[in-house]
């Protein structure tokens, strides 16, 4: 009995290790990205100069629940989705 349990230890300790480098090294740091970007999508407000995932630059003209209306430096408005905003531009 403690000879299966001497051959098991290391395999169990093995794993373990695994799901902790795995937990620090790729987990970790996706709820971290992902908590700033929800915290900069309920930062924004209108005037806020953003740029999209498509890399749209534009400044934001309407909040709605799940999209806003940006303008652009042409004076264009577009409605993309908010989900899309991933930053806000340097200097603003």
């Amino acid at each position: 009995m403690d000879d299966q349990l001497a051959g098991i230890l290391p395999l169990l300790l093995f794993f373990v290790l695994m799901f902790a480098a795995m937990y620090f090294f790729t987990i970790r740091p996706q709820r971290r990205r992902q908590k700033e970007q929800e915290e900069l999508l309920l930062s924004l407000k209108k005037g806020a100069r953003v740029v999209t995932s498509g890399g749209i630059y534009g400044s934001v003209d309407v909040i709605d629940d799940i999209s806003i209306v940006l303008k652009t430096e042409s004076g264009a408005l577009i409605r993309v989705a908010k989900m899309s905003v991933v930053g806000r531009q340097p200097g603003s």
